[in-house]
Protein backbone atom coordinates (compact mmCIF):
# COMPACT_ATOMS: atom_id res chain seq x y z
CA UNK A 1 0.00 0.00 0.00
CA UNK A 2 1.09 3.81 -0.56
CA UNK A 3 0.42 5.78 2.55
CA UNK A 4 0.62 9.64 2.48
CA UNK A 5 1.46 11.59 5.56
CA UNK A 6 0.85 15.05 5.94
CA UNK A 7 2.97 17.27 8.19
CA UNK A 8 5.76 15.11 7.24
CA UNK A 9 8.47 16.98 8.91
CA UNK A 10 6.54 18.02 12.13
CA UNK A 11 7.22 17.20 15.81
CA UNK A 12 4.77 14.24 15.28
CA UNK A 13 5.14 13.30 11.32
CA UNK A 14 8.56 12.55 11.61
CA UNK A 15 8.48 9.57 14.08
CA UNK A 16 5.04 8.56 12.31
CA UNK A 17 7.46 8.37 8.77
CA UNK A 18 9.95 6.74 10.29
CA UNK A 19 7.64 3.98 12.49
CA UNK A 20 5.82 3.04 8.93
CA UNK A 21 8.98 2.92 7.34
CA UNK A 22 10.49 0.44 10.22
CA UNK A 23 7.91 -1.28 11.05
CA UNK A 24 5.93 -2.45 7.63
CA UNK A 25 6.55 -2.92 3.73
CA UNK A 26 3.93 0.41 2.85
CA UNK A 27 5.51 2.83 0.70
CA UNK A 28 5.59 5.95 2.59
CA UNK A 29 4.81 9.51 0.98
CA UNK A 30 6.01 12.33 2.86
CA UNK A 31 4.56 15.97 2.38
CA UNK A 32 5.52 19.49 4.02
CA UNK A 33 7.50 22.09 3.16
CA UNK A 34 11.34 20.51 4.48
CA UNK A 35 12.39 17.54 4.74
CA UNK A 36 14.99 18.08 7.49
CA UNK A 37 13.54 15.53 10.01
CA UNK A 38 11.61 13.17 7.41
CA UNK A 39 13.48 9.76 7.10
CA UNK A 40 15.41 9.46 3.90
CA UNK A 41 13.59 6.01 3.06
CA UNK A 42 10.52 7.99 1.97
CA UNK A 43 9.61 9.89 -1.08
CA UNK A 44 9.11 13.65 -0.29
CA UNK A 45 7.05 15.95 -1.73
CA UNK A 46 7.55 19.97 -1.23
CA UNK A 47 3.65 20.95 -1.72
CA UNK A 48 1.27 23.34 -0.05
CA UNK A 49 -1.70 20.77 -0.06
CA UNK A 50 -4.07 23.41 1.57
CA UNK A 51 -3.63 26.36 -0.79
CA UNK A 52 -3.62 23.55 -3.56
CA UNK A 53 -6.72 21.93 -2.07
CA UNK A 54 -9.51 21.81 -4.67
CA UNK A 55 -6.94 20.70 -7.83
CA UNK A 56 -8.50 18.20 -9.35
CA UNK A 57 -5.28 16.42 -10.27
CA UNK A 58 -3.58 16.74 -6.64
CA UNK A 59 -4.68 13.31 -5.60
CA UNK A 60 -2.77 11.63 -8.51
CA UNK A 61 -0.09 14.26 -8.45
CA UNK A 62 0.46 12.84 -4.52
CA UNK A 63 1.18 9.46 -5.92
CA UNK A 64 -3.05 8.26 -5.64
CA UNK A 65 -2.04 6.90 -2.23
CA UNK A 66 -4.38 4.02 -0.50
CA UNK A 67 -4.10 6.05 2.87
CA UNK A 68 -3.87 9.13 4.25
CA UNK A 69 -2.35 10.28 7.42
CA UNK A 70 -3.45 14.12 7.58
CA UNK A 71 -0.96 15.56 10.34
CA UNK A 72 -0.47 18.84 8.88
CA UNK A 73 -1.70 21.45 11.70
CA UNK A 74 0.00 24.88 12.25
CA UNK A 75 0.51 26.44 15.83
CA UNK A 76 -0.40 23.57 17.61
CA UNK A 77 1.42 25.20 20.48
CA UNK A 78 -0.22 28.26 20.68
CA UNK A 79 -3.77 27.86 21.40
CA UNK A 80 -4.75 31.17 20.13
CA UNK A 81 -3.73 31.93 16.84
CA UNK A 82 -6.29 32.77 14.07
CA UNK A 83 -4.34 30.21 11.77
CA UNK A 84 -6.42 27.53 13.74
CA UNK A 85 -9.70 29.02 12.38
CA UNK A 86 -8.27 30.45 8.97
CA UNK A 87 -7.00 27.38 7.86
CA UNK A 88 -9.34 25.19 8.90
CA UNK A 89 -11.35 25.56 4.99
CA UNK A 90 -8.33 24.48 3.46
CA UNK A 91 -8.00 21.08 5.55
CA UNK A 92 -11.59 19.99 4.79
CA UNK A 93 -11.32 20.83 1.45
CA UNK A 94 -7.99 18.67 1.29
CA UNK A 95 -9.54 15.67 2.61
CA UNK A 96 -12.87 16.30 0.90
CA UNK A 97 -10.32 15.98 -1.94
CA UNK A 98 -8.61 12.88 -1.30
CA UNK A 99 -11.59 11.13 -0.17
CA UNK A 100 -13.86 12.19 -3.29
CA UNK A 101 -10.81 11.15 -5.38
CA UNK A 102 -10.75 7.50 -3.99
CA UNK A 103 -8.63 7.38 -1.27
CA UNK A 104 -9.60 3.96 0.91
CA UNK A 105 -8.18 5.04 4.82
CA UNK A 106 -8.18 8.55 5.83
CA UNK A 107 -7.10 9.59 9.58
CA UNK A 108 -6.74 12.97 11.00
CA UNK A 109 -5.22 13.92 14.22
CA UNK A 110 -7.38 15.14 16.54
CA UNK A 111 -6.99 17.11 20.47
CA UNK A 112 -8.36 16.70 23.67
CA UNK A 113 -9.09 19.99 23.48
CA UNK A 114 -11.81 20.15 21.39
CA UNK A 115 -13.62 18.54 24.71
CA UNK A 116 -13.00 22.29 26.67
CA UNK A 117 -13.49 21.28 29.91
CA UNK A 118 -14.18 18.05 31.35
CA UNK A 119 -13.41 15.80 34.46
CA UNK A 120 -12.53 11.78 33.92
CA UNK A 121 -12.26 9.66 31.03
CA UNK A 122 -12.78 11.14 27.29
CA UNK A 123 -14.57 8.47 25.08
CA UNK A 124 -15.63 9.06 21.81
CA UNK A 125 -18.94 10.02 23.08
CA UNK A 126 -17.73 12.91 25.16
CA UNK A 127 -19.80 15.88 24.35
CA UNK A 128 -17.22 18.82 22.79
CA UNK A 129 -17.47 22.35 24.22
CA UNK A 130 -14.19 23.56 22.75
CA UNK A 131 -12.73 27.14 25.10
CA UNK A 132 -9.54 27.90 22.64
CA UNK A 133 -9.09 28.70 19.10
CA UNK A 134 -7.05 25.04 18.68
CA UNK A 135 -9.55 22.93 20.08
CA UNK A 136 -12.57 24.70 17.93
CA UNK A 137 -10.70 24.64 14.62
CA UNK A 138 -10.14 21.10 15.10
CA UNK A 139 -13.62 20.63 16.17
CA UNK A 140 -15.22 21.71 13.29
CA UNK A 141 -13.21 19.91 11.26
CA UNK A 142 -13.94 16.66 12.86
CA UNK A 143 -17.64 17.41 12.46
CA UNK A 144 -17.24 18.35 8.78
CA UNK A 145 -14.87 15.41 8.00
CA UNK A 146 -17.23 12.94 8.88
CA UNK A 147 -20.39 14.75 7.35
CA UNK A 148 -18.02 14.16 4.02
CA UNK A 149 -17.40 10.72 4.88
CA UNK A 150 -20.81 9.24 5.15
CA UNK A 151 -22.11 7.15 2.62
CA UNK A 152 -18.69 6.54 0.65
CA UNK A 153 -16.37 3.81 0.45
CA UNK A 154 -13.62 5.20 3.22
CA UNK A 155 -12.82 3.91 6.38
CA UNK A 156 -12.42 7.35 8.66
CA UNK A 157 -10.19 7.80 11.96
CA UNK A 158 -10.02 10.41 14.00
CA UNK A 159 -6.82 10.53 16.30
CA UNK A 160 -7.10 12.21 19.32
CA UNK A 161 -3.82 12.93 21.12
CA UNK A 162 -3.51 14.02 25.01
CA UNK A 163 -0.12 15.46 26.04
CA UNK A 164 3.16 13.99 24.23
CA UNK A 165 6.50 14.05 26.14
CA UNK A 166 10.02 13.25 24.34
CA UNK A 167 12.17 15.18 21.40
CA UNK A 168 12.22 18.27 24.06
CA UNK A 169 14.03 19.85 21.76
CA UNK A 170 11.10 20.36 19.11
CA UNK A 171 8.24 19.69 21.15
CA UNK A 172 7.98 23.51 22.03
CA UNK A 173 6.16 23.11 25.44
CA UNK A 174 6.98 23.34 29.35
CA UNK A 175 9.71 20.75 29.21
CA UNK A 176 12.01 22.13 25.94
CA UNK A 177 11.48 25.66 28.06
CA UNK A 178 12.87 23.76 30.92
CA UNK A 179 15.80 22.41 29.21
CA UNK A 180 16.70 25.68 27.74
CA UNK A 181 16.25 27.59 31.29
CA UNK A 182 18.68 24.98 32.49
CA UNK A 183 21.44 25.91 29.65
CA UNK A 184 20.85 29.53 30.67
CA UNK A 185 21.61 28.49 34.08
CA UNK A 186 18.52 29.80 35.37
CA UNK A 187 18.05 27.65 39.04
CA UNK A 188 14.54 28.24 39.35
CA UNK A 189 10.77 28.66 36.68
CA UNK A 190 7.09 29.88 37.64
CA UNK A 191 5.15 27.17 37.36
CA UNK A 192 1.39 26.35 38.28
CA UNK A 193 0.43 24.12 41.44
CA UNK A 194 0.99 21.36 38.76
CA UNK A 195 -1.94 19.30 40.70
CA UNK A 196 -3.59 18.49 37.25
CA UNK A 197 -3.80 15.11 36.03
CA UNK A 198 -2.88 14.22 32.35
CA UNK A 199 -2.81 11.76 29.99
CA UNK A 200 1.07 11.98 29.24
CA UNK A 201 2.67 9.58 26.22
CA UNK A 202 5.97 9.20 24.72
CA UNK A 203 6.20 10.68 20.93
CA UNK A 204 7.70 7.53 19.59
CA UNK A 205 4.46 5.40 21.37
CA UNK A 206 2.42 7.98 19.78
CA UNK A 207 3.54 7.63 16.63
CA UNK A 208 3.33 3.77 16.76
CA UNK A 209 -0.48 4.18 17.64
CA UNK A 210 -1.09 6.73 15.35
CA UNK A 211 0.41 4.77 12.04
CA UNK A 212 -1.11 1.06 13.54
CA UNK A 213 -4.55 2.88 13.77
CA UNK A 214 -4.11 4.54 10.37
CA UNK A 215 -3.30 0.91 8.61
CA UNK A 216 -6.37 -1.20 9.80
CA UNK A 217 -9.76 -1.22 8.91
CA UNK A 218 -11.38 -2.95 11.97
CA UNK A 219 -11.62 0.07 14.26
CA UNK A 220 -12.84 3.20 12.97
CA UNK A 221 -14.34 6.72 13.97
CA UNK A 222 -12.74 8.86 17.02
CA UNK A 223 -10.24 6.85 18.65
CA UNK A 224 -8.12 8.34 21.44
CA UNK A 225 -4.29 7.70 20.92
CA UNK A 226 -3.41 7.82 24.76
CA UNK A 227 -1.83 6.00 27.53
CA UNK A 228 -5.12 5.48 28.92
CA UNK A 229 -3.73 6.87 32.68
CA UNK A 230 -3.86 10.40 34.28
CA UNK A 231 -0.45 11.59 36.07
CA UNK A 232 -0.01 14.60 37.87
CA UNK A 233 2.01 17.30 35.82
CA UNK A 234 3.65 18.40 38.78
CA UNK A 235 5.21 14.66 39.42
CA UNK A 236 6.15 14.33 35.28
CA UNK A 237 7.87 17.83 35.76
CA UNK A 238 9.82 16.32 38.50
CA UNK A 239 10.53 13.33 36.90
CA UNK A 240 11.74 14.93 34.17
CA UNK A 241 14.33 17.49 35.60
CA UNK A 242 15.42 13.99 37.57
CA UNK A 243 15.70 11.92 34.65
CA UNK A 244 17.92 14.88 32.82
CA UNK A 245 20.07 15.66 35.81
CA UNK A 246 18.90 19.72 35.90
CA UNK A 247 19.85 22.13 38.60
CA UNK A 248 16.67 24.00 38.59
CA UNK A 249 13.66 23.82 40.63
CA UNK A 250 9.63 24.81 39.59
CA UNK A 251 8.33 27.53 41.34
CA UNK A 252 4.58 26.34 41.97
CA UNK A 253 1.84 28.56 42.20
CA UNK A 254 3.19 31.13 40.49
CA UNK A 255 0.82 30.78 37.34
CA UNK A 256 -2.93 30.14 37.36
CA UNK A 257 -4.15 27.27 35.79
CA UNK A 258 -6.26 28.06 32.11
CA UNK A 259 -9.84 28.45 32.54
CA UNK A 260 -10.00 25.09 30.59
CA UNK A 261 -7.42 22.93 32.32
CA UNK A 262 -9.05 20.70 34.23
CA UNK A 263 -8.42 18.90 37.90
CA UNK A 264 -7.88 15.49 36.14
CA UNK A 265 -8.16 14.77 32.23
CA UNK A 266 -7.27 11.45 30.15
CA UNK A 267 -8.29 9.62 27.02
CA UNK A 268 -10.28 6.12 27.78
CA UNK A 269 -8.07 3.36 25.60
CA UNK A 270 -9.94 0.97 24.74
CA UNK A 271 -9.88 1.21 21.17
CA UNK A 272 -6.61 1.85 20.46
CA UNK A 273 -5.51 -1.11 22.83
CA UNK A 274 -8.40 -3.32 20.94
CA UNK A 275 -6.02 -2.09 17.38
CA UNK A 276 -2.73 -3.01 19.04
CA UNK A 277 -3.60 -6.38 20.14
CA UNK A 278 -5.97 -7.40 17.07
CA UNK A 279 -5.40 -5.75 13.60
CA UNK A 280 -7.18 -6.45 10.66
CA UNK A 281 -4.83 -4.52 8.14
CA UNK A 282 -6.00 -3.30 4.76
Amino acid sequence: MKILVTGANGYIGAHVVQYLLDKTSHEVVAVDFSDTYVDKRAVFLNRNILSDAENPKLYAELGSPEIIIHLAWRDGFNHKADSHITDMPGHYLFLRNMIEAGAKSVSVMGTMHEVGYYEGAITEDTPCLPLSNYGIGKNALRQMLFACAEGKDVSVKWLRAYYILGDNARNKSIFSRILGWASEGKKTFPFTMGTNKYDFIQVPELAMQIAEASIQSEVEGIINVCSGKPIALKDVVESFITENELDIRPEYGVFPDRKYDSPAIWGDNSKISLILGKTNAF
